[in-house]
């Protein structure tokens, strides 16, 4: 209940600032428009399967959840750099119930803005079935990912730090590296290499593979992206128990 309650006040929090949240809900989608105008732009004889809407939507509703990471990341550096979550450390709330408390309300946000996306995906020739639930349900679960990232740097930094890494630096690594921008398989090499390491270009592939309806090998990429998850939500714990510590 602890938890649920500092949620709900995290949601009017970000409320609060409608540019920043409609800017997280409408560039997801201006992407998706030009995009997909570039990819009818390219004759059909030159391949015009760049940015084919079956692998160009997910790739949107991974990096609309970059944002995630920002807004995650700006509320609580500004909390802690405040006297609010001061006066809250005298609570018996630990630093797993803050940490929830703050994700919560971005797992929502997710919700919202992988469901628009994918439904606008329609009207570039995108088939509305059942599986754009199991892709929006994956969407939500990878965004923990950048949730955590938000949340990490938002417990280590000031909120003008996070602004540039979580905002400017993550939103351009996860772009490139996750291949929304430029297809992986294009470039090959050493960068696909790096990219099969990192969980970027294996979230695309969780809620590609969800809208397909083909469960084939999404195994390895729900490994990938949980193990990069588990470990970036234990540091953001670890750091933000320091900090609760700190102000005692």
């Amino acid at each position: 209940m602890r938890m649920l309650v500092f949620a709900r006040r995290n949601v009017k929090e970000i409320l609060r600032d409608p540019i920043n949240f409609f800017f997280g809900l409408g560039f997801p989608l201006v992407l998706l428009v030009l995009l997909s105008i570039i990819n009818s732009a390219i004759p059909p004889e030159a391949g015009n399967t760049m940015f084919a809407i079956e692998n160009l939507a997910p790739g949107i509703a991974m990096f609309g959840s970059v944002f995630m990471a920002l807004f995650a990341g700006i509320l609580l550096a500004k909390d802690r750099t405040s006297s609010y979550l001061t006066r809250l450390f005298t609570s018996p709330m630990t630093a797993v119930d803050f940490i929830a408390g703050y994700t919560l309300p971005m797992l929502v946000m997710t919700a919202v803005q992988a469901a628009i996306t994918l439904v606008a995906a329609s009207a570039f020739g995108l088939e509305l079935t059942i599986n754009i639930l199991f892709a929006l349900m994956a969407t939500v679960a990878t965004s923990g990912l950048f949730v955590g990232i938000g949340l990490l740097c938002g417990s280590v930094m000031s909120d003008k730090a996070v602004g540039g890494v979580c905002g400017a630096l993550l939103t351009n690594v996860a772009g490139w590296l996750s291949g929304v921008f430029v297809p992986i398989d294009l470039i090959g090499g050493a960068f696909k290499t790096i990219t099969d390491v990192l969980p970027f270009y294996h979230s695309v592939e969780i809620i590609r593979l969800s809208l397909s309806g083909n469960a084939e090998g999404i195994g390895t990429h729900v490994l990938i992206v949980c193990g990069y998850t588990v470990v970036i939500f234990t540091l953001a714990i670890i750091a933000f128990r320091r900090r609760m510590r700190a102000a005692a």
